[in-house]
């Protein structure tokens, strides 16, 4: 079977913004950068090389936030970074924490624009879903971040900084190897990853590093809504785990709740998947599948989704709909939500049922929306009034 094109560069989203750059006198943070430009950093400063090694330490080993705290350093070179560089992370607008524990937090990047993002506990584990974009082209007709209209891109450092963030919150430093509460990492917040892809690629690459932040790639998952020419290069160079917005069993019904179908029908996606590389029972692909009433949740839904799945190692999470203010839809009922799995389980495949989890601080599957983006909406629509 042919592998999908994977073109030189990322396809471009519908009129992408470009990336955000520090505001006018404002020094630019060292998170976020590769170990070759921190390489360029130490030896633009006149430093040896080796140097470099030990800033990615501090930085993202040990989390430093203040150049003082470096002491393996020399005094000079500290002094030079001082004037030179921050080790800034967003400020935050906002965090909460919901009844079952899970934490939202609302960061302001340097240009004024926010993001979110979420942390999951778990029983043995903790997760971090982290934001790709500011807002989101999409427009998935269930999704609250589709209502909210694509601004830009998040930088290579904007996306790291939100990992650290949350480490930050714990208290997680210097990077623990066991008793973690950050062990697994899922780019599913605001936007599609695969249309940043070359700032994901250096973000998830830092958060991969052994000696740095130490987040084993098989511990993190993104999220696509089918972006197909990226996704067999996004396994052959980043190798993480693959979740695929599937939502729908038809191209007439993908065509209106996830409108990229348009682009990349069922067929074109689902081959796609079937060369993602390293795709095996091992390592299967997740298949998410918001149950929508009356919608997409039938009996004869879950055959055809059997049917459209066989021959690929994958794994089918039913995510029961997260209502929001104005939705179009309603969740399914319990019982079908049930039968669906029911069915879908006996065609040999791997089916769950999400728990949602932080919905009384809007932070469920769909609901990634701040509530400063409806402020600034408000305000700007009383001006004009």
């Amino acid at each position: 079977m042919e592998h999908a094109a994977t073109p030189a560069t990322t396809p471009a989203s519908p009129a992408t913004p470009a990336v955000a750059v520090p505001p006018d006198g404002a020094l630019p943070s060292l998170v976020g950068l590769s170990r070759e430009e921190m390489g360029a950093v130490v030896t633009g400063l006149g430093e040896p090389a080796f140097r470099a090694k030990q800033l990615w330490h501090w930085v993202y080993h040990r989390g430093a936030r203040s150049f003082d705290a470096m002491t393996s350093l020399s005094k000079s070179l500290r002094e030079k970074l001082e004037g030179t560089y921050t080790l800034d992370r967003p400020a935050e607008s906002a965090a909460l924490v919901s009844d079952d524990g899970t934490r939202k937090w609302l960061l302001r990047f340097g240009d004024g624009r926010e993001a979110e993002c979420v942390h999951i506990p778990e029983s043995g584990r903790g997760t971090v879903c982290i934001s790709s974009q500011v807002g989101c082209t999409l427009t998935c007709a269930f999704c609250h971040t589709g209502t909210q209209r694509l601004v830009r891109n998040l930088t290579a450092a904007e996306i790291v900084a939100q990992l650290m963030t949350v480490r930050d919150a714990f208290d997680e430093w210097p990077t623990p190897q066991v008793d973690r509460n950050i062990t697994n990492i899922v780019m599913m917040g605001m936007g599609e990853p695969l249309y940043n892809y070359d700032n994901i690629a250096q973000a998830l690459r830092i958060l991969m590093d052994g000696e740095g932040l130490s987040v084993s790639r098989r511990k993190i998952t993104l999220s696509t809504a089918g972006v197909v020419p990226m996704m067999v290069r996004c396994g052959e160079e980043l190798g993480v785990n693959l979740a695929v917005s599937l939502h729908a069993v038809t191209d007439e019904l993908r065509d209106h709740i996830v409108p990229i179908n348009k682009k990349y029908p069922l067929k074109e996606l689902l081959d796609a998947c079937r060369a993602y590389p390293r795709v095996n029972n091992a390592r299967r692909i997740t298949f998410e599948y918001v149950m929508l009433k009356d919608v997409n949740d039938s009996p004869a839904d879950a055959r055809e989704l059997v049917r459209l799945l066989k021959g690929i190692p994958a794994k089918v999470n039913l995510i029961p709909f997260n209502p929001w203010p104005g939705a179009p839809f309603e969740t399914s009922p319990e019982g079908a939500v049930k039968t669906f799995a029911d069915i879908v389980h006996a065609g040999g495949l791997i089916a769950t049922v999400r728990n949602p989890r932080g919905r009384d601080i809007m932070a469920a599957c769909g609901q990634l929306k701040s509530a400063s983006e409806v402020v600034r909406k408000a305000k700007r629509a009383a001006k004009i009034a």
